[in-house]
């Protein structure tokens, strides 16, 4: 099974684990998290070391669009 994270076209993430790609989605929007526990991870994880950029995600499984979601820089 294959999990993508994809913004404007392009898989930034993907895994074959069935659990930790889902995982990273709920994080990027701000399920897992908020305030400014969200804000740092946007700031230096996502953006700094994942290369996601502020706005719309989806999360594919096995090439099905499944979710979609967004980044918000003001959560």
């Amino acid at each position: 099974m294959l999990d993508e994270i994809r913004q404007n076209g392009k898989t930034v993430l993907s895994g074959e684990d069935g659990f930790s790609i889902p995982m990273f989605f709920n994080n990027l929007c701000g399920k897992n998290f908020s305030g400014k526990k969200y804000r740092d991870y946007i700031k230096y994880i996502a953006f700094g070391e994942m290369g996601f950029k502020p706005g719309e995600i989806t999360l594919y499984r096995n090439g099905v669009q499944v979710r979609t979601g967004k980044i918000n820089i003001e959560k």
